[in-house]
């Protein structure tokens, strides 16, 4: 495998940033491969960057054997959103990063070979990008996420400061539920559509602060009759419980090609 640090200037942005790239590495002697890779865009969690899956998982050796293509970028603490009050994270990480990193790299642009996961509020990122773009992603994962209808998290928060910075990313966050920010809307009307929908895998330990919003989401997706894998057992927010779980999501993945050909 071969571990990318690359650097770029992002237009949507205005400001240079970063991601981190794993690309399969043929075998001595391997023909060329003529298609392109596979590829699961890995998002990050709120206090967290493009490197943090390489510094808590072995994501790379994990991935090995799939030969598929991993893409981690960083989106700060934007809730992959394009910020009421900041920049315009959303647009960057579904428009912009997915054709610059085609640009640089032989990756698949097919629905069958574009998968999405992440963790916290990467997994809220993930499903937000398969559920808004249901004909770009075959599957998508969400590891403990934030699913959540942040105007009821403000409102019962005891810290200011929280729903201030919840206001600063979404906005008027009387407008949230419903809004293309809100991924149980999201999920009803990817259900409503006459193509199938990506399939959905969801995770969240039984300790986790997160778990009771994981399992409405949960009831809600099932209601709807969505494709839902669902994985509950004891475990907490924090890394030892994702480096298990991102190893399960791998397996669930349904990739279509692996091998060189």
């Amino acid at each position: 495998m071969a571990l990318l640090h690359v650097n770029f200037f992002s237009h949507v942005l205005g400001l240079s940033v970063a991601m981190d790239v794993i690309l399969p590495q043929p075998a001595p002697g391997g023909q060329r491969r003529a298609q392109k890779w596979p590829v699961l865009w890995l998002l990050h969690g709120l206090s967290d960057d493009h490197t943090i899956w390489q510094r808590r998982t072995s994501i790379e050796r994990y991935v090995e054997p799939l030969n598929l293509a991993v893409v981690m970028p960083a989106v700060d603490r934007s809730f992959y959103t394009d910020m009421a009050h900041g920049n315009r994270y959303w647009t960057y990480i579904s428009e912009e990063l997915p054709e610059l990193a085609r640009s640089f790299f032989p990756l698949s642009a097919r629905r069958e070979d574009n998968f999405v996961a992440g963790l916290s509020m990467g997994g809220y990122g993930a499903f937000k990008l398969a559920l808004r773009h249901p004909m770009r992603y075959a599957a998508a994962a969400s590891l403990s996420g934030a699913l959540r209808n942040f105007a009821d998290d403000a409102a019962a928060s005891e810290d200011p400061a929280w729903a201030a910075e919840l206001g600063r990313v979404f906005g008027d966050l009387s407008k949230f539920a419903g809004s293309a920010n809100d991924v149980y809307a999201l999920a009803t009307r990817a259900a409503r559509l006459r193509v199938a929908p990506p399939r959905l895998y969801q995770c969240c330990g039984t300790e986790d602060f997160l778990h009771a919003d994981n399992l409405r989401f949960k009831a809600h997706a099932e209601a709807l009759g969505l494709p839902l894998t669902y994985e509950d057992g004891p475990g907490d927010h924090a890394w030892a419980y994702w480096d298990v779980m991102i190893q399960r999501v791998l397996a669930w993945l349904p990739l279509t090609q692996t091998g060189d050909q």
